[in-house]
């Protein structure tokens, strides 16, 4: 009988809890004649029982009324949270301007569904810019510095003609903002007609180009370069690239949380070069397809769980 409040605490309301107790007083009032307790010369039993029962009853609504306003704090606090890191990376339409696209975001963090990586793809008076980083670390300081960097770029990206303009406008911001030590790779895009795609390059994964047929072809920049926040540290600026986009081409785009991922058997890196020409190939039209395969092909490898954040953007004009 005095199990039952505090089994009762942790399973279901304090009110209900109330009601587990008044039950309990009633059957074990109900017992009394025939458990030989009321027989007892020494009434001190009898109530050393009363006492008992009744403490542990009074504690256990306290448990059970404390359970439920904690939860209800949490909730709280989780929805807000929710809503701040869909203000802060909230996920582009399948289609932005003239480029279809499909993306798998995925945060290594507990309860969180940002980390420090980031994307962006925004529909601009320049043309469909896009930007994908990692930032170095982890937690909220990585997730303040992805605010640092978004924000930036989509002030940059509607204000700037050129996207070495765009990139030098964030890398300022970085500089400013985040800590000596701290970087961000980067890679800047623009789409251009008819179907070329402009890309610069700091410091992060090299993108890929999916042909029709399933070819892959990695994008080796021409002017490799520092990440954001160490661009300072050298002399110089980089310099874009084009690359044409041929009808049916996809470009893949990814942070180092996909290529980085650790085999469950081998602990080999994900080999995503080789794996991604059959998954993605004629897919154009249906990109998000594409990505659940890439995505599923990637839990596959690792034994169903990411160790690190991860960013995989397909795009095709």
């Amino acid at each position: 009988m005095v199990a039952a409040p505090a089994l009762a605490s942790i399973t279901v309301t304090w009110q209900r809890t109330v009601l587990v107790c008044a039950i309990g007083v009633v059957a074990q009032g109900a017992l009394a004649p025939y458990n030989g307790v009321t027989d007892l010369p020494d009434r001190d039993v009898l109530y050393g029982q009363i006492f008992a029962y009744f403490f542990v009853s009074l504690f256990s609504v306290y448990i059970a009324w404390r359970r439920e306003t904690r939860a209800r704090a949490f909730t709280a606090i989780a929805s807000v949270a929710e809503a701040a890191q869909h203000a802060l990376m909230h996920p582009p339409a399948p289609r932005v301007g003239a480029v279809r696209l499909a993306v798998r975001y995925v945060s290594a963090a507990d309860a969180a569904q940002i980390g420090g990586d980031l994307y962006a793809v925004l529909d601009t008076p320049h043309g469909v810019r896009a930007l994908i980083g990692d930032v170095r670390g982890k937690g909220l300081a990585a997730v303040q510095t992805s605010a640092v960097v978004l924000g930036a770029f989509r002030e940059a990206a509607y204000d700037e003609g050129g996207l070495a303009h765009v990139a030098a406008r964030v890398n300022t911001s970085v500089g400013r903002e985040v800590g000596p030590g701290d970087f961000v790779t980067a890679l800047f895009a623009q789409f251009h007609a008819p179907a070329t795609v402009e890309l610069l390059h700091y410091g992060h994964v090299a993108p890929m180009r999916v042909s029709r047929h399933g070819h892959v072809e990695t994008l080796t920049p021409s002017d490799p370069w520092v990440p954001l926040g160490l661009a300072d540290l050298v002399p110089g600026v980089p310099a874009p690239w084009r690359v044409p986009l041929h009808p049916g081409d996809v470009l893949v785009l990814c942070t180092d949380g996909v290529i980085e991922a650790r085999g469950s058997h081998d602990g080999t890196f994900y080999p995503l070069t080789d794996r991604i020409g059959p998954l993605v190939a004629d897919s154009a039209s249906d990109l998000d397809a594409a990505v659940e395969r890439v995505y599923g092909d990637l839990l596959a490898h690792t034994g169903g769980s990411l160790s690190d954040d991860a960013v995989l953007l397909l795009m095709a004009p």
